[in-house]
């Protein structure tokens, strides 16, 4: 029998909920500080903030795998390489790397079919928001994953845009993996006229107000349609099986916003 790990650290708060989609969430042993899904995941020992893990609690832990979530871990998994600890580490970027990702903690884990059941379970989900809330028309989307620097949404978050209905006005900058080369200005926003503004701030509460007194963007359609909304960043920014619930919320929405007509978004 292939000598599957038993004691698993997560380094990203998603690797816990995949786990325990998958059937293997008894084998964590130490997960990151920021781990709210599933609830018991906060009674494990915590290992530290997605960016600045305390690496010497993880080999304390002495894990058999630890599971890293972005290139942010980069210099961590080098650590616990080479201190002899197995690294997956993983970097989506796009819908498609989200559902790689899945299969690929199923297949380091010993749950190769689990996993496979499991994408295919997510990906019929989201076919199935699309057709409940198809929006009546193409909605232009701004979404903001940081203010200042301003950073367009992540290549994932432009791909479900897309796929829900929505028109990414940053569509262009969908394979640029690092935060850096997604900023944007604000003038170059407001000449693209977004109908919707989405902000999903990672890591803390997006300020809907201060969005809406920004003085570039007073003749912005969202801006003067009020049509700025939040989604929470653990449900659109980390590659769990939550993000269903951040692409349901998304797609509600787009369809809310298509309600408006054209021509009084354009005044």
């Amino acid at each position: 029998m292939w000598p599957y790990p038993k004691r698993i650290v997560s380094l990203a708060a998603e690797g816990a909920e995949i786990l325990d989609m998958l059937g293997a969430f008894q084998r964590l042993v130490g997960v990151s500080g920021f781990t709210r899904r599933p609830a018991k995941a906060r009674d494990l020992p915590n290992v530290g903030g997605f960016a600045t893990p305390d690496l010497e609690k993880v080999l304390a832990l002495e894990p058999d795998l630890v599971i890293t979530m972005s290139d942010i871990q980069a210099e961590a998994a080098a650590f616990l390489v080479k201190h002899g600890v197995p690294v997956l580490a993983l970097n989506a970027h796009s819908l498609d790397d989200v559902w790689r990702n899945i299969l690929l903690v199923g297949a380091a884990v010993g749950r190769q079919q689990a996993a496979e059941a499991a994408v295919t379970r997510l990906q019929e989900e989201l076919a199935n928001v699309r057709r409940r809330y198809a929006p009546a028309r193409r909605v232009r989307v701004f979404f903001e994953e940081w203010p200042d620097p301003l950073v367009a949404g992540i290549g994932w978050v432009s791909d479900l845009i897309e796929y829900l209905g929505g028109e990414d006005i940053f569509r262009e900058l969908h394979d640029r993996r690092r935060a850096p080369d997604r900023v944007v200005s604000r003038e170059e926003v407001a000449r693209r006229a977004p109908e919707v503004i989405i902000a999903s701030w990672c890591g803390k509460k997006a300020d809907l107000d201060a969005i809406l007194a920004r003085p570039e963007w007073q003749e912005v359609p969202a801006v003067q349609h009020r049509h700025v909304y939040e989604i929470p960043s653990d449900i659109i920014l980390q590659t769990g099986p939550s993000l269903l619930e951040g692409a349901a919320q998304l797609a509600r929405l787009l369809h809310h916003v298509a309600q408006s007509p054209i021509s009084n978004l354009q005044t």
